[in-house]
């Protein structure tokens, strides 16, 4: 398995070492992999996808409002 190095913030490392503590996981790298892993799941269920347009363009000339036109 590729090993990454990262620099995070100190409060969520703090937050991870509390989860371990707890026993929501065996140890670091466990908590990093699965909170990592569980992030990108959502991020694909509800980030941006191929169908969405690229940000600025609007259909048909319009900008929102219905008497605004670019042209």
């Amino acid at each position: 398995m590729p090993k990454v190095e990262i620099n995070i913030p100190e409060h969520l490392e703090m937050q991870i070492a509390q989860l371990v503590e707890q026993g929501e996981f065996l140890n670091r790298e466990e908590a990093i992999e699965d909170l990592l892993a569980t992030g990108l799941k959502a991020y694909k269920t509800s980030g941006p996808t191929d169908e969405d347009e690229e940000p600025g363009f609007e259909d048909d000339g319009m900008m929102g409002h219905e008497d605004e036109y670019v042209f």
